[in-house]
């Protein structure tokens, strides 16, 4: 009897915790889901000021500053084919305050080719990112032979001697060379997906337990 009485708190502790999992699952579905409508709208809005605006990620803004082509970064990543290039950073001075300015992409033949560097300063539209913290699995950044693998904040102290705002502008346009990123609310949402599995788990273990209690009574 005593057997019978554990392997019942047994069971019904698995299924309160897979049912725990399966509500915050939920949970985070409705956060992601508000996130991505917070997104989509802000990038349909008109864009704003840099200068006079909060910055918030995802923000469409408007800007003119000084960009710095000496210092020009060229980040290894792939493009939206999957082909391996460059993207082209550089430095923005705005008023008092330093930007990194992601134009794009570029493939690697282009890298120092002086045709990318023509851009209106006087006119730059683009979208407001946080930069996130680097991966810890990537290789380490050769400052030597300007080649990157992530946006590390001391390799750009470093390179440039200057600090930036924690948001990168991503510039907007039909370039050819750099070819501007495209900025989407196309995130990863398999919250509903995890949700389901974790209460299927959570019923199939209460069905078993249910048969194997009628089959023993």
């Amino acid at each position: 009897m005593r057997y019978k009485f554990l392997f019942s708190i047994f069971v019904f502790f698995f299924i309160s915790v897979f049912l725990a999992l399966g509500s915050w699952q939920i949970i985070r579905l409705n956060w992601k889901l508000e996130l991505i409508n917070q997104i989509e709208t802000s990038l349909k809005d008109i864009p704003v000021n840099l200068s006079n605006s909060k910055h918030k990620n995802y923000l469409r803004v408007k800007t003119r500053g000084s960009i710095d082509f000496e210092k020009q970064i060229y980040l290894y990543n792939l493009n939206e084919k999957g082909k391996p290039g460059f993207e082209v950073i550089n430095p923005l001075k705005v008023g008092n305050n330093n930007y990194l300015l992601n134009r794009g992409w570029i493939p690697f033949n282009k890298k120092e080719d002086e045709t990318i560097n023509v851009i209106d300063e006087n006119y730059i539209n683009g979208v407001l990112r946080k930069q996130i913290k680097p991966n810890i699995f990537k290789p380490e950044n050769d400052l030597s032979e300007n080649y990157w693998f992530t946006l590390d904040r001391d390799d750009i102290f470093k390179f440039t001697g200057k600090n930036f705002s924690p948001y990168v502008i991503y510039l907007s346009g039909n370039n050819e060379f750099p070819k501007p990123k495209s900025i989407t609310a196309n995130i990863s949402n398999n919250h509903k997906k995890y949700a389901l599995t974790w209460f299927s788990l959570a019923i199939s273990i209460l069905l078993i337990y249910l048969y194997l209690r009628k089959k023993n009574y």
